[in-house]
């Protein structure tokens, strides 16, 4: 059994809490005065530090430090949240991400100067360091104590494997000492003799005087990572209400505190440490206790099982084929029995693959954030059904696309704030990412409102690279497809952004690499969509399993909404024109035994699988429909990378190899086709 590496577990939850602080962060960006916000970065900060400090992660925990002393400050209504110290941490985010990846390499002089340009947006000095961990008890500090300081006995005893988890006693205490004025004593006590000592367990205590003008909140969050399994007991001892009015009776009310909690002897006795339970909100409590149900599973292990369960589906599939052409009634019982059970299991491992698209759009938010203030342009971002799920695979690949398509809506489609002022628009531009499901596919879809596409420039770009013909008549459609062609740009100059005309022939080689298609619609003046069509799931689909000629192919169960029978005197009837008469719509439809030149002639009672992809509809003429099959999708080799009429192939049960027929280049091909009709008639 394999054991996961402690620094791999933890670098999985920094990217977790970098993740949280970005977005805290970019939500700050808009409400800078919103204290709720500034709480979440400066706790996520202090968690990322003291996970770094624990797993040996020194440099990232001394960076770190310094960033969350910056909103400390903030915190306490030193200095005020800015963009500028925002736009600071953000970029300090990015070192300490690198940090995480690389705590080994060189960095150069990255850390200064990311340091140098956060002092600059706080003010002031940088903390100073924190103070050595002492080994004995350190001498009664008698000062002046402030009307606002508070004074704490701290009593805590951490589990005895905490050290061998990764905890290190000592940084605590650094931590408290960091609150203010502190004076530790430690319980040996519970140490146990030398022959029965484990050197990995820890048996020490602690009391700890703290005079500090930090509240309870402060000292909790000292043990954030350590208050579940801990014994903790905080007392106050000298509030601020009762502060004395003197400094020489703050001070002797100071030593009169520490005398009696610690008797003057040579060797103090302690008594153990009660075990004080922490109160917990109700809310941390849920999300702790939410947090404990979920599991940590690598991905590999996934599409490992992803892999298993496609073998499971064909093998049943052979077992239904066998049993249908059996007489044995058990054996009939059985095969039902596992198709069922195949069919759940097969369910259930889809449902463990779906992720929700928040995940893959949260990432752009940053990246507006940043053009926004490389280009001097004002940008709102709406992110639209976060909560639909595709495929992790899907997600995954759907990344860089994704980038160059808002990078191009914001370099091309935005117009600078003067103009769009001029233009009778608000100063911002509004740059919208959705996502919803239709039938087997979802659509995301990228929005602005800004310039559009300018059709001129297109076409005369296209003829003077030779893409078309001068003069070549051509769709609106077509027209505006041409911006995917390798290489193609608008733009008058290379920039950090655009120009070079390769960010839309990867977006069109990938969705194509996925079974997708690409919509483009464009209004000048008021801006542009596209909207990615791409499938659910790139494993296993509900298919209708028909018969072409001596062929047979599967159609996306998703896609049909119907079948009609189609006789020999019907077929005859509609030579030439191709339409049938849908419920007072004609509807165009395609004879695949035509299409696949099968030489077979057709069966007397044909069949019409009337298939859709959003609102477009055609209908595909079958010889048989013989009936549904869970369809495991085996991708194509390279040899038939330029077949677009099929997405794929499956293996059917008796070992032969039926064809995944393409439903978006099929209605495409139906409606090219009615409107060549149309034309002609």
């Amino acid at each position: 059994m394999s054991t996961l590496d402690p620094v791999a577990v933890f670098r999985m939850e920094a990217a977790e809490c970098l993740e949280a602080i970005e977005a805290g962060l970019l939500d700050l960006t808009h409400q800078l005065d919103n204290k709720d916000l500034v709480d979440a970065v400066f706790r996520g900060l202090h968690t990322l530090k003291g996970s770094g400090a624990m797993f040996g992660f020194e440099a990232l925990a001394a960076f770190t430090h310094h960033c969350e002393t910056a909103f400390d400050r903030v915190r306490k209504g030193e200095v005020a949240a800015t963009s500028e110290l925002v736009a600071a941490v953000l970029a300090a985010q990015d070192h300490m991400r690198a940090l995480v990846e690389r705590p080994d390499a060189d960095h150069g002089d990255t850390g200064s100067k990311l340091l140098a340009q956060l002092q600059a947006a706080v003010g002031g000095k940088p903390a100073a360091p924190a103070a050595a961990p002492a080994a004995v008890a350190a001498p009664v500090v008698v000062r002046e104590v402030s009307a606002k300081e508070n004074s704490w006995r701290i009593r805590f005893r951490l589990p005895a494997n905490s050290m061998a988890n990764g905890t290190n006693p000592l940084g605590l205490l650094d931590e408290l000492r960091d609150l203010g004025e502190c004076r530790v004593r430690a319980n040996t006590s519970a140490i146990p003799p030398l022959n029965e000592l484990t050197p990995t367990e820890l048996h020490i205590s602690w009391d700890v005087m703290l005079t500090s003008e930090q509240d309870r909140s402060a000292i909790d969050d000292v043990f954030i990572f350590v208050l579940d399994d801990m014994e903790l007991s905080v007392e106050e001892i000298d509030g601020a209400a009762t502060a004395a009015p003197t400094a020489e009776k703050a001070a002797a009310a100071l030593v009169a505190a520490v005398s009696a909690a610690v008797p003057p002897a040579a060797v103090p006795e302690f008594r153990p440490v009660e075990a004080v339970p922490v109160r917990r909100e109700a809310p941390a409590a849920a999300s702790q206790a939410k947090s404990a149900e979920n599991v940590r599973v690598p991905a590999e292990r996934l599409d490992e099982l992803m892999d298993r369960v496609g073998e499971l589906v064909i093998a049943q599939s052979r077992l239904s084929q066998l049993a249908s052409a059996s007489a044995d009634i058990g054996l009939r019982s059985v095969s039902e029995e596992i198709e069922r059970l195949s069919g759940e299991l097969r369910d259930t491992m889809m449902v463990l693959r779906m992720v929700p698209v928040a995940t893959l759009f949260s990432r752009f938010r940053r990246l507006v954030h940043d053009l926004a203030r490389e280009t001097g342009k004002v940008i709102e971002l709406v992110m639209e059904g976060e909560t639909t799920e595709v495929d992790k695979t899907v997600i995954e690949r759907l990344a860089d696309p994704l980038v160059h398509l808002v990078r191009n809506s914001i370099d091309h489609g935005l117009e600078m704030p003067a103009d769009r002022l001029a233009a009778g628009k608000t100063e911002a531009g509004t740059v919208i990412l959705s996502a919803r499901q239709a039938g087997g596919e979802v659509i995301i879809s990228i929005k602005d409102d800004g310039r559009g596409i300018n059709r001129e420039r297109v076409r005369a770009k296209a003829e003077s690279s030779g893409l078309i013909h001068p003069g070549q008549p051509l769709s609106d459609s077509e027209l505006l497809q041409l911006i995917f062609a390798p290489g193609f740009s608008t733009a008058a100059a290379i920039t950090n952004l655009s120009g070079r005309g390769v960010g839309m022939d990867v977006v069109k080689k990938t969705v194509e690499e996925l079974r997708g298609a690409i919509d483009i619609v464009s209004v000048p003046g008021q801006g542009s969509e596209v909207s990615l069509r791409i499938p659910l799931t790139l494993a296993i689909i509900d298919g209708l399993l028909v018969r072409v000629g001596s062929g047979r192919y599967v159609i996306p169960l998703s896609a049909v909404e119907e079948c009609l029978e189609l006789s020999l005197e019907e077929d005859l009837r509609s030579r030439g024109r191709s339409f049938i008469s849908l419920r007072d719509s004609l509807v165009p439809f395609l004879r695949l035994r035509d299409l696949f030149r099968t030489g077979t002639k057709p069966d007397v009672h044909q069949k019409v699988v009337v298939i859709s992809t959003g609102t477009e509809r055609v209908g595909l003429v079958v010889d048989q429909i013989i009936g549904d099959h869970q369809t495991v999708i085996k991708s194509m080799s390279k040899l038939h990378n330029d077949v677009a009429t099929f997405s794929g192939a499956t293996i059917l049960g008796d070992g032969s190899v039926a064809l995944i027929l393409d439903v978006g280049h099929l209605v495409a091909a139906g409606q090219q086709q009615e409107a060549q009709l149309r034309v002609a008639g």
